[in-house]
């Protein structure tokens, strides 16, 4: 067997191929799971690369960005949120696969065979789709996903806004294949079955003819992210839409489809991207008499009501026009800038974090944490134009000074040293003089 070390490695043929769940067996194939490369983390700078390429495909044909810069910082707000429980522990889908093959497994299939390859990129995508489809008919599952649909727009950086709490329902349905697959086979196909799924959240690829019959594309997966009514509980596959053609779940796309979720959540704040649905949940279990009808509210689909089928009435799905219009921020150009140029600050805090977690300790990747999520929480409120939005930046400003005087945040060109102590003390004093304007003319309540 080759070097661990060297199997790390990820070369930019395989970076590309990876993002299109075309790898071979023979290079993606370990017999130990801490062999197996961390491909999210490595496929970062493919993300960029299919983004960049997306806005440039329509800027030429259709004149205009794939989407707006404040949906597209909310996404990403999520992206990020939902990776700082890894930073903590290893991800339940493997610990949890690892406990049931360790412990109940019936037969071990060898990890270096093509055939269990193959079958195990059958078994997750299967188990995806099932997963995938239970998010959308069982409340408390969707109060996760629904997350991933919040987005109005529909383009690459939609793919990253992920649900913090998905994890903990969706290794359920992998955990069949813990029987016989062994987990660094399953950890390969866990991740690409994500990576594939990033570039079909686009709407510069229209239909890639006789691949649709087999593989889940831009088209379909289009329909799925649909609050048309033709669009409700539709294509769920990961990987194959032959799932959906054979469950019963297919539907092509024929008419305009309008994004997001039925009823918009009209915020980019990200606390009520992630939570939202679990405070209408609570609000509605308490409200509901009777305890099967309670127990309907938690297991039944998000439609459903005392008296309605499992899944709801379709009729109560409100009409698409054609003609909504998205939730946009009021803020000016500057301040939107701004916004793009503190989120850029924090993804490299961001990026450290992760690099550096093996020599922090708890309590500080803690406090990292608390900052990053103070950070997103920030700048959601400034695009919302939230009455504390300027009390909550001037001290997340102050906070990022003392994180930089301390040393915890270098600047990428340390020459620039100077400027960026300037830049933060700048930005705490505007934002403290807006503070205190605030509160002196009592909006701050």
């Amino acid at each position: 067997m080759k070097n661990p070390e060297t199997q790390q490695d990820v070369s930019v043929s395989q970076g590309i191929r990876m993002m299109f769940y075309v790898m071979k067996p023979n290079e993606t194939s370990f017999q130990r799971l801490e062999e197996v490369p961390d491909y999210v983390k490595k496929a970062t700078p493919f993300f960029i690369s299919l983004m960049l390429l997306e806005l440039a495909v329509s800027w030429i044909r259709k004149g205009k960005p794939p989407g707006r810069l404040d949906d597209a910082l909310t996404s990403i707000s999520a992206g990020v949120v939902s990776r700082l429980p890894s930073l903590f522990s290893r991800s339940i889908e493997l610990t949890s696969y690892i406990y049931i093959w360790e412990n109940y497994r019936l037969i071990s299939l060898p990890w270096d065979s093509p055939w269990t390859w193959y079958l195990t990129f059958l078994g997750v995508d299967l188990g995806y789709y099932w997963f995938h489809r239970m998010a959308h008919e069982v409340n408390i599952m969707w109060a996760a996903h629904q997350t991933h649909h919040s987005s109005e727009d529909y383009n690459l950086s939609t793919a990253l806004r992920q649900s913090a709490f998905q994890v903990y329902t969706s290794w359920i349905f992998y955990s069949p294949l813990a029987l016989f697959i062994p987990p660094s086979v399953y950890a390969v196909h866990l991740q690409f079955n994500l990576l594939y799924q990033f570039w079909i959240h686009t709407e510069v690829i229209d239909n890639l003819g006789p691949l649709e019959l087999v593989l889940n594309t831009p088209s379909h997966h289009r329909v799925h992210h649909g609050r048309n009514r033709y669009c409700i509980d539709k294509n769920y596959a990961g990987t194959l839409i032959i799932w959906d053609r054979i469950f019963g779940t297919f539907e092509a796309e024929n008419k305009k489809v309008i994004y997001g979720l039925t009823h918009p959540i009209n915020t980019f704040d990200p606390f009520k991207v992630q939570f939202h649905h679990l405070v209408y949940m609570w609000t509605t279990f308490w409200a509901t008499p009777g305890f099967f009808n309670k127990f309907s509210v938690i297991f039944k689909g998000p439609g459903w009501g005392p008296g309605k089928p499992r899944l709801g009435l379709n009729e109560e799905i409100p009409e698409v026009t054609g003609e909504e219009v998205p939730y946009s921020s009021s803020a000016s150009n500057l301040l939107k800038i701004y916004a793009v140029v503190q989120f850029a600050l924090m993804l490299t805090f961001y990026e450290e974090t992760f690099a550096d977690k093996a020599a922090l300790t708890q309590v500080t990747l803690l406090l990292r944490v608390c900052f990053i999520i103070l950070t997103l929480t920030s700048i959601g409120f400034l695009l919302d134009q939230r009455p504390k939005a300027d009390v909550l930046e001037t001290s997340r400003c102050l906070v990022l000074l003392m994180l930089y005087k301390f040393g915890h945040l270098k600047p990428l060109i340390p020459s620039l040293s100077s400027a960026f102590e300037i830049f933060l003390s700048i930005c705490i004093a505007v934002w403290g003089v807006r503070s205190m304007k605030q509160l002196a003319s009592g909006l701050w309540k």
